[in-house]
């Protein structure tokens, strides 16, 4: 027989991992709360930190990217 694995959504994994970033609880007990192990939790933990970055220079190239074709747009 096998054992399914359980898929958890973004919206899950992020929740978990801001409240592991707040540090205001334990890895156990977060892990505890959510009913997940806690090698999940340092995980979406260490992947949250390192793709924060990425997050905020995608946002900031839309940003310029919609800008210049708003002064584009002004200029014609």
């Amino acid at each position: 027989m096998s054992v399914k694995r359980k898929e958890h959504s973004a919206e899950f994994k992020a929740k978990v991992a801001l409240e592991a970033l707040r540090g205001r609880k334990t890895t156990n007990e977060i892990a505890s709360e959510f009913q997940i192990h806690p090698n999940l939790v340092t995980k979406w933990k260490g992947q949250l930190h390192e793709q924060a970055a990425a997050l905020f220079t995608a946002a900031n190239r839309r940003e310029n990217e919609q800008k210049a074709a708003e002064e584009l747009q002004a200029q014609l």
